[in-house]
C-alpha cells in the first residue's frame, strides 16, 4: 500500500506531468468514494455516502446550488461508476496528450477546467430555463468529467483536426470524426434519461471550439485560470530569507534578473520561415508523430503569425 501512496506521489512531483495529475486526482476520489461506499455499507451506516456524494455533485436546482457552490468544481471530478471513469479518463488521454504536446500543461489544464465550469453552468440553465426539465429540476444532480473531457476533445480536434489515431477494427480516422461522433451522441441521447447531463456535455465541447479559435487569433481565454494556478502556486513555494545588504540585495536583483530571462528563453520563440519548412518536410516524411514537442508548439505559434 505504501508503495502505491508512493508511486502516486512521485507521479504529482514529477514537472510537467499536468495530464496524468488530473486523471489520477480523478482516480483518487473514485477509490475514495468506493471505499467509503464499501464500509458504510458493512457497518450499516445509513445516509453516510448519500451525504458525502450529494456535497460533490452538482444540483440542478438554482436555490440548492448557491448553498453548495463548490460543487461547479467538484462534480467534475467525482466519479461512481466504473465505466464512466474509464471512458471520460482514456478520452482525455487521448486527446489531452495532443493538447499538452502542442500547447502546454497550463493550456491542458484551462480547457479541462473552463469546460467543466461551463458544463456545469450549462446544466442549471437547461433544467431551469427549459421548460422540458422543470418537474426534474428539485432532484437533478449531475457528476463526472464528461464536459471536461469534451473539451479537451473538441479543442485539440479543432487544432489539430487532421490529425489520425489508429482504432481498433476502424484504422486510422481523423480526430474531428471522433470528435463529431460524440458530439451527436451526446443530441442523439439528449432524449434519454440523462438528457440534461448530455446537453450540457456540448456547453464543454463549445469551449473547446471557441477556445482553440481565439488562441489562433491571439486571445488567451485561460488568462483567468493562469492567475489562479499562480497564486495557488505561490502559496507553496518557500520564500527566500530577506537580508538588508546592498551586497545581497544586489545579488537577489542580479538572480532575479537571471530568473526573467530563463523564463522568458524557455518560451517557444516564433519560429522563422526556414524552420517552418524544415518541421512541415518532417511532418511529410514521417508524421505528426514524429516532431518534438517543441516543433509542435513552433507549429503552433506560426499559425498564429497569419
Amino acid at each position: 500500500m505504501s508503495g502505491l501512496l508512493d508511486d502516486f506521489r512521485n507521479e504529482f512531483n514529477k514537472p510537467n506531468n499536468t495530464l496524468v495529475q488530473l486523471i489520477l486526482i480523478n482516480t483518487i476520489v473514485f477509490l475514495l468514494l468506493l471505499i467509503l461506499k464499501v464500509v458504510v455499507m458493512l457497518a450499516v451506516i445509513p445516509g453516510v455516502y448519500d451525504f458525502v456524494i450529494t456535497q460533490l455533485r452538482i444540483p440542478a436546482s438554482l436555490s440548492a446550488f448557491i448553498t453548495k457552490p463548490w460543487t461547479l468544481i467538484t462534480y467534475f471530478f467525482t466519479h461512481e461508476d466504473v465505466f464512466h471513469i474509464l471512458f471520460n479518463m482514456l478520452f482525455l488521454y487521448w486527446f489531452g496528450r495532443l493538447v499538452d504536446e502542442y500547447l502546454g500543461n497550463r493550456r491542458l489544464v484551462a480547457l479541462y477546467m473552463l469546460g467543466g465550469i461551463t458544463g456545469g453552468l450549462a446544466y442549471i440553465a437547461i433544467y431551469n430555463l427549459l421548460p422540458y426539465f422543470h418537474g426534474a429540476v428539485g432532484r437533478a444532480e449531475m457528476l463526472g468529467a464528461s464536459a471536461a473531457a469534451f473539451s479537451v476533445a473538441v479543442g485539440a480536434s479543432t487544432l489539430l483536426p487532421n490529425y489520425t489515431f489508429h482504432l481498433l477494427f476502424f484504422g486510422p480516422v481523423r480526430i474531428k470524426y471522433i470528435a463529431f461522433f460524440y458530439i451527436v451522441l451526446s443530441l442523439a441521447r439528449s432524449i434519454g434519461p440523462n438528457a440534461g447531463g448530455e446537453l450540457s456535455h456540448l456547453g464543454g465541447a463549445l469551449v473547446g471550439f471557441l477556445f482553440i479559435k481565439m488562441l489562433q487569433n491571439g486571445t488567451d481565454l485561460g488568462q483567468p485560470i493562469y492567475w489562479i494556478m499562480d497564486g495557488w502556486q505561490s502559496l507553496f513555494r518557500k520564500k527566500p530569507p530577506v537580508k538588508v545588504s546592498y551586497r545581497q540585495r544586489s545579488a537577489s536583483m542580479t538572480t532575479g534578473s537571471y530568473a526573467a530571462s530563463s523564463s522568458s528563453s524557455s518560451a517557444v520563440a516564433m519560429p522563422d520561415q526556414d524552420e517552418i519548412d524544415a518541421i512541415l518536410d518532417k511532418i511529410s516524411r514521417s508524421g505528426y508523430e514524429s516532431l518534438t514537442r517543441e516543433e509542435k508548439q513552433k507549429l503552433f505559434r506560426a499559425s498564429q503569425r497569419g
